[in-house]
C-alpha cells in the first residue's frame, strides 16, 4: 500500500514539474506585438488594413483579382500625441484601388507598452501634391496654446481644374488625435479665439454605443432662437463621442468647460 502511495505521489510531482515547464516555455515563446508602425493595422474608410513592410495588397472585393494598394508614403512626424511621455509617429500613406486616383492619408500610431497602435485613417484627397507635416503648439489669438496638433500641408488643383493638372492651389490642414477613438478631427485653429476646437466628424454621429470613460470635453450646444442674438451654451461631455453623438454640437475642445 505504502509503494503505491509512493508512486502515485512521485507521478504527481513529475505531472506538476511537467506543467510548470510547459507553462514557462509557451510565456517565453509567447509571440510580442511588433514594435514597428510600419508593420501594424490602420483603419481605412471603414476597412483594417494590415502593412508589412509598410505595403498591404488586398482584394477590393473577395475573390477579387483587382487589389488595393496601400503604401507607406512618409513625410513622418514624430512627437508625444497623447501625453503619456512616449513618443509617437504620423504620416501619410497612400492608396491605389486599381482606377487612376491615388488616394492620401494621414495616419498616427500611438507608442504603447505593448507595442504601437494604429488610427483611423484620415482623406486628404485624391492626386494631391504632398509637402510637409509637422506639429503646431503655437499661440492663438486669444493667447492660450494649441497642443499636439498635426499640420498637413499639401498642393490641390483649382476648382474646375481636370484631374490630369498639376496640384498648384497650397492647402493646409490642422489635426488632432483622440485617443479614446484613434480618430483625427479637423481642427480650426482660431475659431471666435478659442484654441483647439475639434470639428466632429460624419462618422462620429452614428455610433452605436460610446466608451464609458471620462475624458472631458467642452461643446457649444446650439440652443432654438427665440429672439436673436441666441449664444450656444457651453456644456461639458464625459468624452468626445458623447459630444458628437448630439446633433446641436459642430465640435468640442478638450476639457471641461469653465465659467
Amino acid at each position: 500500500m505504502k509503494e503505491k502511495i509512493l508512486i502515485v505521489g512521485i507521478i504527481v510531482i513529475i505531472g506538476l514539474g511537467g506543467y510548470f515547464l510547459l507553462n514557462n516555455q509557451r510565456s517565453v515563446e509567447a509571440p510580442k506585438i511588433s514594435g514597428d508602425y510600419k508593420n501594424i493595422e490602420y483603419l481605412i474608410d471603414g476597412k483594417l488594413v494590415k502593412l508589412t513592410d509598410g505595403l498591404a495588397e488586398t482584394p477590393i472585393v473577395p475573390d477579387s483579382a483587382t487589389k488595393a494598394i496601400t503604401r507607406y508614403f512618409g513625410n513622418e512626424v514624430r512627437h508625444d500625441l497623447n501625453d503619456d511621455g512616449r513618443e509617437d509617429v504620423a504620416f501619410l500613406l497612400t492608396q491605389d484601388l486599381g482606377g487612376s486616383g491615388i488616394f492620401y492619408y494621414v495616419v498616427a500610431a500611438l507608442n504603447t507598452p505593448d507595442g504601437y497602435v494604429g488610427s483611423d485613417a484620415f482623406l486628404l484627397g485624391d492626386r494631391i501634391a504632398p509637402q510637409t507635416t509637422g506639429i503646431d503648439e503655437g499661440s492663438t489669438t486669444n493667447g492660450t496654446k494649441r497642443k499636439n496638433v498635426v499640420v498637413v500641408n499639401y498642393a490641390i488643383r483649382e476648382q474646375g481644374e481636370p484631374m490630369t493638372a498639376r496640384p498648384s492651389i497650397g492647402k493646409s490642414v490642422w489635426l488632432k488625435l483622440d485617443p479614446t477613438t484613434m480618430r483625427f478631427g479637423e481642427v480650426a485653429p482660431n475659431f471666435e479665439g478659442e484654441s483647439d476646437i475639434v470639428k466632429c466628424q460624419a462618422e462620429e454621429r452614428n455610433v452605436d454605443a460610446c466608451i464609458e470613460i471620462y475624458k472631458p470635453v467642452c461643446a457649444n450646444v446650439e440652443v432654438q432662437c427665440i429672439k436673436a442674438p441666441c449664444d450656444p451654451v457651453p456644456e461639458t461631455f464625459s468624452n468626445s463621442c458623447f459630444a458628437c453623438q448630439n446633433p446641436l454640437v459642430e465640435g468640442y475642445r478638450e476639457g471641461e468647460c469653465k465659467g
